[in-house]
């Protein structure tokens, strides 16, 4: 079974699409992905939470791919199945 860049990347694109944001009492930023357990950032600046929550997704991901751990939504067997949760 083989994962393309592209499937990773239009996995990443509709999971950031779920994130959902709070401005902290101190003004800050935290955000987070409802959907997936432990993936979540704090930052400065709204712009510096988003950032991180990617580099978080992805490492995330990486390491689901590493272990061969599932994935939630996500079925390299059917690429299309992608699409349904962009």
């Amino acid at each position: 079974m083989i994962v393309s860049v592209c499937m990773i990347s239009s996995y990443i694109d509709a999971r950031l699409k779920e994130a959902t944001y709070k401005l902290l009492e101190d003004g800050t930023y935290f955000g987070e992905i409802p959907s997936l357990q432990g993936v979540w950032s704090e930052g400065k600046t709204l712009e510096s939470c988003r950032s991180e929550l990617q580099e978080v997704l992805e490492e995330w991901l990486v390491l689901k791919l590493r272990h061969s751990e599932l994935i939630p939504n996500f079925d390299p067997e059917n690429p299309q199945s992608l699409l349904e949760y962009a």
